[in-house]
């Protein structure tokens, strides 16, 4: 059994934009599915659906990050082995192509989580892609930024009014292995050096071979709070993956107001997805066809 389930984000998503974000998504799918289809590993298809998405302006990870307070991009990314309970994590890099691959290399150290300067360092030493900042940055942001500077009422929770677009990905491979993924530009406007849950073990993500994995989006303040990646996969031993997500974001709301919504694939390869922002775009495969949606709140979930 191999299955695949990927995201790009939770939040007030306009119609006009909906299209870009399944295509995105199920071009995201494609690439993790290819790995997987030929017998590759779940850390390995994860890093590959998301470098996808970070290379898509469409989204908050990589190109098209948002702009912290002083108009740069600072990237977070972190990735999880199921099986060894390995984790690599980098934060608040920013001449970093692909954040995910850095986060992959973590991994393989004896490091969990390194940042700013030092995860560049890092990142150099071990021949990662580097870019120019400004490659990062594209029109629609800049704009955004300039429009939030001129609004000083502006709060990152506003965000999820306008956008917020993280992405992840959870993978089960053939060997029986489940891997988690996820990688974010932060929340518009933020402060420089501020680190939301996308990096965070047990917060932005969290996978475990004997449970499952899990990958998430939304307001990262609230999210760290409840430890929210690790609360769905600890559940997973009692709950369906749907159950466990869906009873997860309602503690987070009710608990500490927060926005956001999660994907979860548990150790049999079974979906569940959860938000409660009026939309979450997603994709998984479990066979040979794809299945996209974009969810409003106030209607069932897919997998009711």
């Amino acid at each position: 059994m191999i299955a695949l389930i990927v995201h790009g984000g939770a939040w007030n998503m306009p119609d006009d934009q909906v299209e870009a974000h399944k295509q995105g998504c199920l071009a995201a799918l494609a690439a993790g599915w290819a790995v997987l289809a030929q017998g590759g590993t779940a850390l390995d298809a994860v890093e590959a659906a998301v470098r996808v998405l970070e290379d898509d302006p469409t989204f908050d990870a990589g190109v098209g990050s948002f702009l912290n307070a002083i108009g740069e991009v600072e990237l977070d990314a972190g990735i999880m082995d199921g099986a060894s309970m390995r984790a690599g994590s980098v934060a608040a890099v920013q001449r970093v192509r692909h954040p995910i691959s850095v986060a992959r290399q973590v991994l393989e150290s004896d490091y969990v989580l390194i940042v700013g300067n030092g995860a560049e360092q890092f990142a150099i030493e071990h021949g990662a892609e580097l870019c120019d900042p400004a490659e990062l940055v594209v029109e629609r942001e800049r704009q955004r930024w300039q429009e939030q500077q001129a609004n000083p009422q502006y709060k990152g929770r506003d965000a999820f009014h306008s956008a917020h677009d993280t992405v992840g990905a959870v993978a089960l491979d053939s060997f029986g292995t489940i891997a988690a993924a996820t990688s974010t530009g932060g929340i518009p406007n933020k402060l420089p050096g501020r680190v939301g849950d996308s990096p965070l073990v047990g917060s932005g993500l969290y996978a475990d071979n004997e449970t499952g994995g899990c990958s998430t989006t939304g307001w990262g303040e609230s999210i760290m709070k409840v430890c929210l990646a690790k609360s769905v996969a600890d559940q997973l031993r009692t709950a369906t993956p749907h159950e466990a997500a869906k009873a997860n974001i309602a503690f987070l709301e009710r608990r500490v107001q927060g926005l956001a919504g999660c994907i979860v694939l548990n150790a049999q390869g079974e979906f569940g997805w959860a938000h409660n922002t009026p939309r979450m775009a997603f994709a998984y495969q479990r066979g040979d066809e794809p299945a996209v949606a974009a969810v409003h709140a106030d209607e069932p979930l897919l997998n009711d």
